[in-house]
């Protein structure tokens, strides 16, 4: 499959089986910059005892804002095969935590199911999360039906013109709302364990971009009434302005505090009730955790 890849929606048909890199940065070798537990996802992921985060290095979408660029442009990782990948996943199990959290999987389907499936035969059981940009294909997702518990996908934006300018796919929504949809299919309404942990379920992220107050209403509203109580949405006022965007001033900047709130309004206003949202300072390098191979 890896040596005309076509897994992801930039179908590059890079030979990454015999060492080219496709538009992912990667060849077929599994590279990991950081596998701990990590606190700072939604509650009901991380809960008390963490989420068992595994971030994968390269990335298929690649925004000129990315919160994780060391890793994303493969900058920052260890080459590892399948069989340690799978050990991963057992160790983070025995450390309690919650789920076994995959951070941009995408350009690695194959090897993660293979070894997803030789730590089932080791006594793997706890949910496995598939956290991603949302620029998925479905034939790829559909590979992963009975793999993955919880999906924790972005939904970015739903203009063209701004998908384009920062992601460099106008495409965008056109693939990230047909994956929600396959998500939803595969793992259906949500459910939690008697500590409020979720067991399985889809939570769709949006991170809030300063200046595009009316792209994010109408993706909150798009969700709302697609997809209404069988989603959590995450309502994100994060967006941390880092190095590679000076070249960008309308978005070297914080959210301001009023657009933040005048879109949780506007979710209040649709009738969401799903939904999580971030109070507080949270625009702040500190969340970017430190990919030094821990565990790895």
């Amino acid at each position: 499959m890896l040596d005309n890849c076509t897994l992801c929606p930039r179908n590059c048909h890079a030979d990454r089986e015999h060492g080219q890199k496709g538009y992912c940065r990667q060849t077929k070798e599994l590279v990991v910059a950081r596998a701990a537990l990590h606190m700072w996802e939604e509650p009901c992921i991380s809960g008390e005892n963490g989420s068992g985060t595994v971030f994968f290095a390269g990335c298929s979408l690649g925004c000129v804002y990315c919160q994780n660029y060391n890793i994303s442009k493969g900058l920052a990782g260890k080459k590892i095969t399948v069989e340690r990948l799978a050990d991963i996943f057992m160790e983070l199990q025995e450390q309690a935590a919650n789920n076994i959290n995959l951070v941009t999987p995408s350009h690695y389907v194959p090897q993660i199911i293979d070894a997803l499936t030789l730590s089932r035969k080791k006594g793997l059981y706890i949910p496995v999360v598939y956290n991603s940009s949302g620029y998925e294909k479905t034939e790829t997702l559909k590979m992963l039906e009975g793999y993955v518990d919880i999906y924790l996908p972005d939904l970015k934006y739903m203009s063209k013109d701004i998908a384009k300018k920062y992601s460099n796919a106008e495409d965008y929504f056109d693939y990230a709302s047909q994956a929600i949809m396959e998500m939803v299919r595969q793992v259906g309404e949500p459910a939690f364990n008697k500590n409020g942990i979720m067991t399985k379920g889809v939570i769709v992220r949006h991170l809030t971009l300063p200046g595009y107050l009316e792209d994010s209403k109408k993706i909150l509203e798009y969700l709302h009434k697609t997809f209404a109580d069988t989603i959590y949405i995450s309502i994100m006022n994060q967006y941390t302005p880092l190095s590679a965007v000076k070249e960008y001033p309308e978005i070297n900047c914080k959210v301001p505090d009023k657009d933040y709130d005048e879109l949780v309004d506007y979710a209040i206003y649709l009738g969401v009730e799903n939904a999580f949202i971030q109070e507080g300072e949270t625009a702040s390098e500190s969340f970017i955790p430190e990919f030094n191979g821990e565990g790895v």
